[in-house]
């Protein structure tokens, strides 16, 4: 099943200069400083560009927006622009709403779906809670602006590789770059079929998400779809 690029647009700018080759001991100790920095803050909004490149289409999809997410697992994105679109999950149900179409696409996540895989997948690469089990790391560290100034901070570029079967059908890799703060400015998702989806992040923020954020109602006649069935 070919899912909607919707689903993978979650999550980032920047030049590299001066890279620096990471350890596995130094990629054990960033995700463990990752983890910390989660657990203690674990909101994150923030402006998006986004470019989808098909092989299909003769020139790239560009879309910009913003996007919430709360760790582990809950999101909201919404695409601004000629054909906006809100994509919401609560963890248990993932909704996408067409408003200029009235529609809407609803599923039901955590019946091993393959909407379960992409989300699951991408959570886990943005996210990298428990990220050693599902992707191979390797990582360079690379100077980049500190978050709200010009002057140069410790970022890093990682990338994924996926281990399993499942994910290789999905990714065949994804790139993410931090920023000092340990939050994604930059991804890039390759997959298997030479699709690339780059994703840029401006304006994050760590600042609390009212839960209310990460629940979509669908408004008064909006024609409603599953396309994966209840």
């Amino acid at each position: 099943m070919k899912l909607s690029p919707l689903l993978f647009g979650f999550a980032m700018f920047v030049t590299v200069a001066q890279a620096q080759s990471l350890s596995e001991t130094e990629i054990k100790n960033l995700l463990a400083r990752i983890a910390e920095r989660r657990a203690s803050a674990p909101d994150v909004r923030a402006d998006f560009q986004e470019q989808k490149t098909m092989h299909l289409m003769a020139k790239p999809i560009v879309s910009s927006g913003k996007i919430w997410f709360h760790a582990p697992n809950k999101f909201r994105r919404e695409i601004s622009g000629n054909s906006p679109s809100v994509t919401v999950s609560n963890g248990r149900d993932l909704w996408i709403h067409y408003p200029n179409f009235k529609s809407a696409e609803h599923y039901t996540l955590g019946k091993r779906s393959p909407v379960d895989a992409a989300i699951t997948a991408i959570n886990t690469a943005l996210n990298l809670e428990n990220v050693e089990s599902t992707f191979r790391i390797t990582g360079t560290k690379i100077d980049l602006p500190s978050p709200g100034s010009g002057a140069a901070g410790n970022g890093y570029a990682l990338q994924l590789l996926p281990r399993s079967p499942s994910m290789k059908r999905m990714f065949q890799k994804f790139d993410l770059r931090l920023n000092s703060d340990l939050v994604a400015e930059r991804t890039e998702m390759t997959q298997p079929n030479g699709d690339q989806i780059v994703t840029t992040y401006s304006n994050q923020s760590r600042a609390a998400t009212p839960a209310a954020t990460f629940e979509f109602t669908p408004p008064a006649g909006t024609a409603i779809s599953a396309p994966l069935g209840r």
